[in-house]
């Protein structure tokens, strides 16, 4: 893809987001994110195919930023413990300030892109699943591939739902999740004011 072509795909998502903060799912039409965007309408149709992929890309692109987080969370702490339990943090608040997955989650304007996350979320899991256990095997080598594969991918559905139905403060969930992942995976568990300080 060139540069151009990077800059149209950009400039599109970046509309059809706003759109979509703006005027829920059903309110948006491909013609506005064209016109947003200075483009024909063909031209949104050519890269999207119809309007479910282009929030389909959306989404995946926010989901792309939001691990770009991640990453940088997870690489400040040395202790699998601290770590998990940073990153859930991060993803509660980041959620909780995200206009684009308060419409996915909450069904505002309409519920069509609740699957998105639930159950057409593949895209969007396996990325997450499969991008955090190899942040994670780079900074703890020593881990088992299978277990923390497992584990991950279990931690990233919770933390999904919990996002979705809160059972509880985002701190205590965090230290859940952690204590969860470090008893799956055989390592230490650190005590919440050692992982403060990791």
């Amino acid at each position: 893809m060139s540069s151009a072509d990077r800059g149209v795909r950009e400039a599109l998502l970046d509309a059809a987001a706003r759109l979509l903060v703006e005027r829920g799912y059903r309110g948006v039409r491909m013609q506005d994110v064209a016109a947003a965007a200075g483009v024909s309408r063909q031209t949104v149709y050519n890269e999207f195919g119809d309007k479910w992929g282009l929030a389909r890309a959306v989404v995946i692109r926010d989901n792309g930023r939001y691990l770009d987080g991640i990453d940088r969370v997870l690489s400040e702490h040395r202790g699998v413990y601290a770590a998990v339990t940073a990153a859930v943090l991060f993803t509660l608040e980041m959620s909780a300030d995200d206009q684009l997955k308060k419409l996915v989650l909450t069904g505002a304007g309409g519920d069509e892109m609740l699957p998105l996350l639930t159950t057409q979320a593949e895209p969007v899991l396996f990325t997450t699943s499969a991008r955090l256990t190899e942040h994670a095997l780079r900074q703890w080598p020593d881990l088992d591939r299978g277990a923390l594969t497992e584990i991950t991918d279990a931690a990233v559905r919770l933390t999904m739902s919990h996002i979705m139905l809160p059972s509880c403060p985002p701190e205590a969930f965090a230290h859940v999740v952690a204590r969860m992942v470090v008893r799956y995976l055989g390592v230490p568990e650190e005590s919440p004011a050692a992982a403060a300080g990791a």
